[in-house]
């Protein structure tokens, strides 16, 4: 469940990030682990996220292992931060994007991911390796899983189509 996919232009966006490459088991714990890392190092700096947490998932295939993905967890910034620890800058592609929201339980994602790149496939358009998932409601564990809000993106991709369609 969730909304129509559209493609939209987006600039790229600074962000602070901790990366991982980790078998799926792992995600639960990275994501926990990450968070609290990115949490203590913005709070001793000063910096407010600019932004809602966002998980991109890259292209593993150049590590060599199967089963594995290629993660970053972290928040947009509006200012570049200094590498401390694991967490280090980054950045999100601008550019055309392609994205939806997904309305559910974690266990639906994979399901809108297919949605997405179906929509994507029928406009002739050829995705990129990138694609990442912004959580615009905070998963909680006291919270209903039926009302978390995720956006679902891919980007930068060759083929037609233009922005809204």
């Amino acid at each position: 469940m969730g909304t129509e996919p559209e493609l939209v232009e987006s600039t790229p966006t600074t962000t602070a990030v901790v990366r991982g490459v980790i078998g799926f088991a792992e995600v639960r714990d990275f994501f926990d682990t990450s968070f609290q890392q990115l949490g203590r190092v913005l709070a001793e700096r000063g910096v407010t996220p600019a932004g809602a947490a966002f998980g991109p998932h890259r292209d593993a295939s150049t590590h060599g292992r199967e089963g594995v993905l290629a993660l970053e967890v972290g928040f947009p910034v509006d200012s570049g931060i200094v590498a401390e620890g694991d967490v280090v800058p980054g950045e999100l592609p601008g550019g055309r994007v392609a994205r939806l929201t997904h309305v559910g339980a974690f266990d639906g994602l994979e399901e809108s991911w297919k949605r997405l790149a179906s929509w994507i496939g029928a406009r002739g358009l050829s995705p990129s390796t990138t694609r990442w998932e912004v959580c615009t409601t905070e998963p909680s564990p006291d919270g209903d899983p039926a009302e978390l809000r995720t956006e679902r993106r891919t980007g930068q991709w060759t083929g037609g189509g233009r922005p809204g369609r």
